[in-house]
């Protein structure tokens, strides 16, 4: 079974961990009280501290042996979930949703490295891709199983259902992954401290992190209100508006993730700048899509629009991280792909959170349309700078 598999099946985990609570936000509602800007929290709590933790998270990914990190991370971040699970107010709630947030920033800066370490450059957006495409499985896994366990056996049993499972698995993933990325040399430590600065000099990678943050913040407004969406535009149970706002999006993207992964794997081969501009291409064309499905006035339009934002979603997912290891060293992967996921943390916690305020006067649809108007012109940049600059400075050599 090789390493994508294993880390496959714990990031699914991991997003149907984080995930499922959106569907239940009406129970939540009814048991602890939580209401408006409040159920924002539940979102921006999460991703502030995750966004907060992550250049800690990928420094050590860069240090210490991935699979200590990997399988610590799956264990402490069920235990959070279990936490949830048993809160018995808002405050806990949202306390044991930091925790969560904490614990599974170790996880995704960590696994990303050890795949791109593992797997020849010609084969990585594929590797990437493929490891991608498990978030969009645990969103509509947890999506459903969230609304699904509200109506039938209650929030709290989800919550517990999903540790316990997190907690077994951790046992199998530490058989596949024992061994992988020990800790690196001191001289290979100090060298990728002494090139953090680079980095954040770098025009391509500061526009990969700009146009990821641009698509995240559009995605994440997708995964934790486009269910309360449905609710209320054509009113959907929990259960099938959980179903709707992930089944159709969540299965283009990874088609998206792994179609675009095979093609742009293939034109690297022959044009160095395809994982750049492929990355440009999902900022550019998902956005129009999000706009359509948040102005769609029927469910079978909402499911056409939602699934073109997401195959041009899985365009972007397969090649940020893939083009951003383009332009970094080995030994500061773990902290550019972590500051290139902090980006889209700050950008989705924002939006979340902005959504419960405005969802009731501007609208989702208004609030889309601006968020349109900047992945676009995000995409552009991409683009713009993979043409101008890629010759001059887009060499890992450098970063």
């Amino acid at each position: 079974m090789p390493l994508v598999a294993f880390l496959w099946i714990a990031f699914a985990l991991n997003y149907v961990d984080r995930q499922m609570v959106y569907s239940m936000f009406p129970a939540l509602k009814a048991d602890l009280g939580f209401a408006g800007a409040k159920l924002g929290l539940i979102g921006s709590v999460f991703m502030w501290v995750y966004t907060l933790s992550m250049p800690v998270a990928g420094r050590m990914a860069d240090l210490f042996r991935k699979d200590v990190m990997l399988v610590s991370s799956l264990v402490l971040w069920s235990a959070a979930t279990l936490g949830c699970g048993l809160a018995g107010s808002e405050n806990s709630f949202l306390f044991w949703r930091g925790v969560m947030g904490i614990t599974e920033s170790l996880y995704y800066p960590t696994a990303m490295v050890a795949i791109a370490n593992y797997y020849p450059e010609v084969a990585r957006s594929r590797a990437l891709g493929i490891h991608q495409s498990a978030q969009f499985v645990g969103v509509m896994a947890g999506g459903w199983y969230g609304g699904w366990a509200a109506d039938h056996t209650g929030w709290r049993s989800a919550f517990t259902v999903a540790a316990v499972v997190g907690i077994l698995y951790s046992a199998v993933l530490w058989w596949g992954v024992k061994g992988v990325g020990m800790a690196d040399k001191k001289e290979e430590r100090r060298a990728g401290a002494g090139r953090t600065g680079a980095l954040l000099a770098s025009r391509c990678y500061l526009a990969i992190c700009l146009g990821f943050a641009a698509y995240v913040a559009i995605l994440w407004i997708f995964l934790a209100w486009y269910p309360t969406f449905l609710q209320e535009r054509f009113g959907l149970s929990m259960t099938d508006s959980g179903w709707n706002a992930t089944v159709f999006v969540q299965l283009s993207q990874v088609a998206g993730i792994l179609g675009g992964g095979w093609l742009t794997d293939r034109l690297r081969t022959r044009w160095r700048p395809a994982r750049l501009y492929m990355a440009a291409l999902g900022v550019f064309g998902s956005a129009p899509f999000a706009y359509w499905t948040f102005s769609a006035s029927s469910l079978n339009e909402a499911r056409v629009y939602s699934a073109c934002f997401g195959l041009f979603g899985g365009l972007l997912a397969t090649n940020a991280f893939a083009a951003a290891y383009d332009v970094i060293r080995k030994e500061n992967r773990g902290l550019g792909g972590a500051l290139v996921n902090m980006t889209g943390g700050i950008s989705s916690g924002v939006m979340i959170y902005m959504a419960g305020i405005w969802k009731e006067t501007v609208g989702f649809a208004g609030m889309v349309v601006w968020m349109m108007g900047v992945s676009m012109v995000c995409g552009a940049v991409l683009a713009g700078v993979a043409a101008a600059r890629y010759k001059q400075e887009c060499d890992s050599s450098s970063l």
